[in-house]
C-alpha cells in the first residue's frame, strides 16, 4: 500500500517497507528472458526540449 498523495496541507507521510517484496518483485521482472530480446522488446526516450504548454490552432 502506498502512502500520499495530500493535497492542501503539509503532512509526513510515513511508510514501512517489507525487505523480503525486493527479492519477490525480482521474479516479475526477468533480464535474461525475453524482456532481453531487442526484436520483442525496445525501449526509446525521447530527451528532446518541450514546451510546458501546448496550445491547440
Amino acid at each position: 500500500m502506498g502512502a500520499g498523495p495530500v493535497y492542501g496541507q503539509e503532512v509526513v507521510l510515513t511508510a514501512e517497507v517489507d525487505l523480503a517484496e525486493i527479492v519477490r518483485s525480482k521474479y516479475d521482472f526477468d533480464v535474461a528472458g525475453h524482456y532481453s530480446r531487442p526484436g520483442i522488446f525496445q525501449l526509446t526516450v525521447d530527451e528532446s526540449p518541450r514546451s510546458v504548454v501546448a496550445r491547440k490552432a
